[in-house]
């Protein structure tokens, strides 16, 4: 009886202990729920079943795709050419990572291809065959040039012999705009031509949203498309963004436009600031981006082996701050080689003097550590925990800490 008596109470102390223990953390998480309330800020979610279950349908839904990893990837690098897709958004530093494809005389890199628009997948099949007539639909006439498509005054392949002699292919260095707008207009076929002449060819863009949309070119045997993704620090992207809000307003709702669908969206594209609509806006896209983003990094864990190695993952941070590591990394996976000059080029546009620029679309040499943290001074606090808040599942995957946390602030 006595023993019963004592492993009541037994019993008993220890739940009461447990709910002593207990209490700490329910107090604590309604306080942050409750503060995170009063600021109208949402943490990012962790886990979300519903896309995980999409995910897993999407890489399963076709057993041909699922043999044997080694194969797979033997397949892939044995292609005659290799087609590469640098998937990114705006102001992630893309454009130097654009760049350090533009001077490798191995890899034709056509530029941005930000401008397309439509059936995404289609015109990107095309480009990869080095069939540009597709550009054709989008220009609204019959009669293109070289001119018209993929930024023209910036890119090596139409401003370098045999289509211009404004500049030397393999010489390493910025396009010089003003030399490239003396260049003659040449036919679409010419380029087409051209294309087929390179075993590598890299497209950037900036309006595919979500990895998925790639999918079917990963797939598809005859492209076998690789992707490059480029992240960054959300409130470095945010801070730069804002810097550029009001050339970024009709892309940020173009994005808030993509997810229209649902309730949240929806309260998104209606401008909380109708002062500062631009900033609203813009504010309102960061978080759509991360969504993006979290939906990308959920994609590719849930992925075959195949896909996995035929995907690289790049911090901004890492490439500017360790350019030369990273260079080697980018082109081993790319199957290009490096050059020491192209190295001296990548140190050199990381090592400039200043972060700031009258032009901040345009490539220029620039401090990487000034460029990284600028955020820290230019985003009150608000701002910062604001994007915290709504990009913090994304941070905590890509191992940015919070600002609090940080010890070097």
């Amino acid at each position: 009886m006595k023993r019963r008596l004592h492993k009541k109470y037994l019993i008993v102390i220890l739940a009461y202990s447990g709910l002593l223990l207990l209490i700490p953390y329910v107090l604590d998480y309604r306080d942050k729920s409750i503060q995170h309330a009063k600021h109208g800020l949402t943490p990012q979610q962790t886990r979300c079943p519903d896309l995980e279950k999409t995910v897993a349908l999407l890489w399963n839904k076709d057993d041909k795709f699922n043999r044997s990893d080694t194969t797979e990837y033997a397949v892939n690098r044995s292609q005659p050419r290799i087609h590469i897709y640098l998937h990114a958004t705006w102001r992630t530093g893309s454009s130097f990572l654009g760049e350090l494809f533009n001077h490798i005389w191995q890899a034709l890199y056509p530029g941005d291809a930000s401008s397309l628009q439509g059936a995404v997948r289609d015109m990107m099949n095309a480009l990869y065959r080095c069939d540009f007539s597709v550009l054709k639909l989008y220009a609204g006439s019959e009669n293109i040039t070289t001119s018209f498509i993929f930024g023209w005054k910036m890119n090596k392949v139409i401003c370098s012999e045999p289509l211009c002699d404004a500049h030397k292919r393999h010489e390493i260095g910025l396009v010089k705009e003003d030399q490239c707008t003396k260049c003659k207009k040449r036919d679409i076929r010419e380029l087409e031509r051209e294309c087929k002449k390179y075993p590598v060819m890299v497209i950037k863009g900036v309006r595919i949203f979500e990895l998925s949309t790639l999918v079917p070119l990963m797939k598809d045997p005859a492209i076998n498309l690789q992707i490059i993704q480029l992240f960054r620090d959300p409130r470095a992207v945010h801070n730069s963004r804002l810097k550029s809000k009001q050339a970024l307003v009709r892309e940020s709702i173009q994005v808030l436009r993509s997810k229209k669908q649902t309730d949240k969206y929806k309260r998104l594209l209606v401008p909380s600031n109708r002062v500062n609509r631009a900033e609203s806006y813009v504010s309102s896209a960061m978080e759509i981006i991360c969504d993006n983003w979290l939906s990308d990094m959920l994609l590719v864990m849930n992925a075959p082996q195949w896909v996995k190695r035929n995907y690289f993952r790049i911090l901004y941070e890492d490439l500017v701050l360790h350019p030369l590591q990273e260079l080697q990394r980018l082109y081993r996976f790319s199957n290009l080689s490096s050059l020491p000059a192209l190295e001296q080029f990548a140190l050199n546009m990381t090592h400039g003097r200043g972060y700031s620029s009258d032009k901040p679309f345009q490539i220029s040499s620039r401090d990487a550590k000034e460029a990284i943290y600028a955020w820290r001074e230019r985003l009150s606090v608000e701002q910062i925990n604001q994007v915290e808040a709504y990009c913090s599942e994304v941070m905590r995957q890509l191992g940015y800490q919070k600002h609090s946390m940080d010890k070097t602030t």
